[in-house]
């Protein structure tokens, strides 16, 4: 078959497979990722979900070549876009993939901004360096940027410093700066984080908006659920270094198949007055990445830990087209079957 034809029959945008990261520590090797697979559709959303420390951001590095190498390292994985590896590449047909294919939003505005450059200047930078625009087209076309990310009297704006923006402000200007090549992939780091709900309600119209204009695909990179639940197609869970759980929005909300989901919906408060509880957090902590547990990474913490789960890693099992969990609970031998699950939670 040949190489267009077999580009033509894969729907999927991005395509990352078996994905391995390690750290040299002073204390050791730290396997922060521990072969991950997902992928992305154009214009679709993908949400990768969990707490702090468990891979989420240096997964999606690792394809733009953010990783100091060393200390950190990709033992294994291959990432595709548009069916070409781009895992160790700087460049694409062509086009850099860092800015032009994917583009990232950072977490915190304040500290990835240069405090000494205008905005515009900023936004200017990445087009004169990758579409070869003169300072005043790409000047010109930022001030664009800025009016499309909804920033009032963006002329002026964009003579201004970012320590003269407000914090729903930088983050326009950090989204008008992603989108200024039109990247294919459009990373989204806690695009929320530290802004009010309204200003995040704000934040997250725009980047839906834009992805309707542009037909991008977002991969999406948050704790919060109710974030995911309002922008994602899909749903990759991730613990410990590893996805856990992945499935449409509706599959894992109303559907879902691993313990440590259903931890993360009953720490969610929720304001139906009717199944108001008291908030469960997750008790114990996620397992020391510099010696990975055998078996199961939740099952310290996990309520229906069965002996199979500390001696053994389980497989995926698949509950649907897309829908996956890697959990003991749906092996046909399980004491506890699905349903229980879906029952204690609800009780």
């Amino acid at each position: 078959m040949s190489e267009a034809l077999n580009l033509a029959n894969n729907p999927m945008l991005l395509e990352v497979e078996n994905l391995a990261v390690e750290f040299d520590t002073y204390g050791g090797v730290v396997k922060a990722v521990r072969g991950v697979d997902f992928s992305v559709e154009e214009g679709k959303t993908l949400a990768i979900v969990g707490e702090s420390g468990c891979g989420k951001s240096v997964s999606v590095q690792s394809m733009m070549g953010l990783i100091h190498m060393p200390p950190g390292r990709i033992t294994s994985g291959s990432a595709r876009l548009r069916g070409e590896e781009v895992l160790g590449r700087n460049e694409l047909n062509g086009k850099e993939i860092r800015g032009a294919e994917i583009s990232m939003i950072f977490q915190d505005p304040m500290t990835s901004l240069n405090p000494t450059m205008t905005i515009g200047d900023q936004i200017a930078e990445p087009l004169q360096v990758h579409r070869g625009l003169s300072y005043r087209q790409a000047f010109g076309e930022a001030i664009n940027l800025l009016e499309m990310s909804k920033i009032p009297e963006a002329a002026k704006r964009a003579k201004q410093f970012p320590f003269e923006f407000s914090g729903g402000m930088l983050q326009r200007a950090m989204i008008a700066m992603a989108i200024s090549c039109k990247p294919s992939i459009l990373i989204a780091d806690e695009p929320t984080t530290a802004l009010d709900v309204t200003i995040q309600a704000q934040i997250l119209d725009l980047m839906q908006d834009l992805q309707k204009e542009t037909g991008m695909a977002i991969i999406l990179i948050t704790h919060d659920l109710g974030v995911v639940a309002r922008m994602a197609d899909e749903v990759a869970v991730m613990y410990a270094g590893k996805i856990v759980e992945h499935g449409t929005v509706d599959d894992v909300f109303y559907r879902s198949a691993h313990p440590y989901t259903l931890g993360l919906r009953a720490a969610m408060p929720n304001n139906d007055p009717a199944r108001q509880h008291e908030l469960k957090p997750i008790e114990g902590s996620p397992p020391d990445l510099f010696a990975p547990p055998k078996g199961c990474g939740y099952c310290a913490r996990c309520p229906f830990a069965m002996e199979v789960c500390d001696k053994h890693h389980p497989q995926d099992y698949f509950l649907g087209d897309h829908h996956f969990s890697c959990c003991w609970l749906h092996h046909s031998d399980s004491p506890t079957k699905p349903e229980e699950l879906y029952f204690k939670e609800n009780s």
